[in-house]
């Protein structure tokens, strides 16, 4: 099973990233996909999942707005679209992939498997 998260980089604040998940060893459309990220000295966060059809996404009210989480069943792969980010958007973020219902997506304790992280920075 392996999660691969990019699209990390440096950019300024109102500035756009986009990030993908590319999935691997499971079958990617029987799963969930959140986002969670993490800043230095902080606990990891969850920042956005999408249903296993895609049909059903939610948001932290942190990113609401700003973010929007999507997945392409085909291409094994999801994303987390980001704009007008905020210095306060800084952190690494790790995608990771669940099988259970959607009351707790906000929960790191709710996913089984995770990615290896992507650094976000935001900064003038």
């Amino acid at each position: 099973v392996q999660l691969q998260a990019s699209g990390g980089g440096l950019v300024q604040p109102g500035g756009s990233l986009r990030l993908s998940c590319a999935a691997s060893g499971f079958t990617f459309d029987d799963y969930a996909i959140g986002w969670f990220r993490q800043a230095p000295g902080k606990e990891r966060e969850g920042v956005s999942c999408i249903s296993s059809s895609g049909s059903s996404t939610y948001y932290a009210d942190s990113v609401k707005g700003r973010f929007t989480i999507s997945r392409d069943n085909a291409k094994n792969t999801a994303y987390l679209l980001m704009n007008s980010l905020k210095p306060e958007d800084t952190a690494v973020y790790y995608c990771a992939a669940h099988s259970r219902g959607y009351a707790n997506w906000y929960m790191s304790s709710e996913y089984g498997y995770w990615g290896q992280g992507t650094q976000v920075t935001v900064s003038s």
